[in-house]
């Protein structure tokens, strides 16, 4: 799974001279939290409504309404954006980006190739893909406890083929130096006390099942 396939293509950017004030309006109008900066066709930055509430002249609470709006309408963008920000590419995994996001404390990457910005990937965009990896609101969920050896996947996707089963999803979530894993599958299945007693009958623990 890539980033390409999660993306917002096209974003909107920004030039650096935009005003703070500018800036959010543009972001309150379409919606985003986040804008890249670009100056001629590069990207030099990226701003967040966090950053341009949390800006200097915001914290000036001496000001009037009147004197604020004059001060944020005055100040560039450039003096409060993330200069050369992490960037990843479209073909970057979902995973990649996942942790470069958990590792950096950052809620959002810009997409960049050949070096023009052709997207942006956010938090919720990761999870989006991982709701739609685990198949959720499809078939029935169910969690085993499956022995860690080599062909224990195999034994279990025999089960659902014996009995005509369709895989929707299957994730393997293993626990080191464990000689048991959690595997969580979602299927497509009616008669769910048949398959119950046909994975017990194989040896495989049923920890969960949500219908």
């Amino acid at each position: 799974m890539f980033v390409k396939w999660r993306m917002t293509p096209n974003p909107i950017v920004i030039d650096p001279e935009v005003s703070i004030l500018d800036a959010l309006h543009i972001m309150k109008e379409n919606k985003v939290r986040r804008l890249p900066v670009v100056a001629h066709g590069k990207l030099v930055g990226i701003v967040t409504e966090r950053d341009l509430r949390e800006s200097p002249s915001l914290k000036a609470t001496s000001l009037s309404i009147y004197e604020l709006n004059y001060l944020l309408a005055k100040t560039p963008v450039k003096e409060v954006m993330t200069k050369n920000p992490i960037t990843v590419t479209p073909d970057t995994t979902i995973e990649e980006a996942a942790v470069i996001m958990r590792d950096n404390e950052i809620s959002g990457l810009p997409v960049v190739e050949d070096g023009r910005v052709v997207g942006i990937v956010t938090e919720t965009d990761i999870f989006d893909m991982l709701v739609k990896l685990l198949g959720f609101r499809k078939g029935i969920r169910l969690t085993l406890s499956l022995e860690n050896r080599i062909g224990a996947i195999a034994d279990l996707t025999n089960v659902f083929k014996e009995l005509g089963i369709n895989i929707i999803s299957i994730v393997v979530f293993e626990e080191e130096y464990k000689e048991q894993g959690n595997v969580v599958v979602r299927v497509e299945v009616e008669d769910i006390d048949r398959l119950t007693k046909a994975l017990e009958s194989a040896g495989i623990k049923i920890v969960h099942i949500l219908r």
